[in-house]
């Protein structure tokens, strides 16, 4: 059964953990009990609220399981991420592979990411009727390690085709951005679970390097992800949806467990993510050559929230 990401948005909350299950109370009022979650189905739990509190039982429980527990800001955007320290049999074997990763591998493995990430935004563009040639041209023009940064010149083509050519991608912004800042929260938390499920350090990436930043491996994986994201906040703009509410937040977590089409058959984002990791641990073992990643050129399914 696929976990459910679990998030805190009013303000006012106690969390605790009572017979193995996740209880809500409001602490204002009559501070009645708001609702119970078992623990064995929670994936991530996200606060993004003021006021709440919580238990310390809370946050061994979601180490236990595997869950991250991620803190948002005022924009939406994650900034502190609680996980375990370990998450696999294997995880030291891992680990060493992982450091031990030669700079040439890691090239290669960024430019599959950074191919498959153009290649999926071009298919958004398609999904929309919108001319995707101006990307799909760019995903052969990708090299070893991207040092020409052709990710950020199709990024440039990109939401100006998706969003119109006003639209400019800022993390402190309002409506569409607003909107990629939560979708990406959840995304995000969804990576970062996968990561330590399969055994691997969040830290140590393959391309980002920012000496500040915890989770530089699930910044890496999570890119050719990012588009599926894109794609549900075109749909939910569409519908004159342009900010932060509980609907948009409810259809923005449900993409999470939408199927995306692999080789394997239909896979829900979780799971992909989750083989999405699991292959990069094998690549580092030397046990296959590529990671597994979303197909190339499938038509979006998103049926439930379309």
């Amino acid at each position: 059964m696929l976990g459910r990401i679990v998030e805190i948005a009013d303000n006012n909350r106690h969390l605790s953990v009572y017979r193995g299950f996740l209880v809500v109370k409001a602490t204002d009022g009559d501070k009645k009990e708001l609702g119970r979650i078992p623990c064995d189905d929670i994936c991530a739990l996200i606060v993004n609220a003021y006021g709440v509190s919580y238990t310390n039982n809370v946050l061994i429980m979601l180490a236990e399981k595997g869950a991250p527990f991620v803190l948002c800001a005022n924009n939406h955007n994650a900034i502190g991420m609680l996980w375990p320290i370990g998450g696999n049999f294997e995880v030291s074997k891992r680990i060493d592979a992982q450091i031990n990763a030669k700079l040439p591998l890691k090239k290669r493995l960024w430019a599959e990411l950074i191919k498959n990430k153009i290649a999926q935004q071009a298919n958004v563009l398609r999904a929309i009727e919108v001319p995707d040639k101006p990307l799909s041209a760019l995903v052969s023009k990708v090299r070893s390690g991207d040092p020409d940064n052709v990710e950020a010149q199709a990024a440039r083509r990109y939401w100006t085709l998706l969003f119109g050519k006003d639209f400019r991608r800022d993390r402190r912004g309002e409506g569409a951005n607003a909107l990629l800042n939560y979708g990406y929260t959840i995304l995000r938390a969804t990576v970062a679970r996968a990561v330590i499920a399969a055994g691997l350090h969040p830290s140590i990436g393959i391309h980002h390097s920012n000496a500040s930043n915890p989770m530089r491996l699930v910044d890496d994986l999570i890119e050719p992800f990012r588009p599926y994201v894109d794609y549900q906040v075109y749909q939910l703009l569409q519908e004159g949806v342009n900010d932060v509410n509980p609907d948009s937040k409810r259809q923005l977590a449900r993409l999470m467990y939408e199927d995306l089409v692999t080789e394997a058959g239909m896979v829900p984002i979780t799971v992909c993510a989750q083989k999405l990791a699991v292959s990069l641990a094998q690549v580092y073992l030397g046990e296959r050559e590529k990671l597994e990643l979303p197909l190339i050129g499938a038509p979006i399914i998103l049926g439930a929230i379309m």
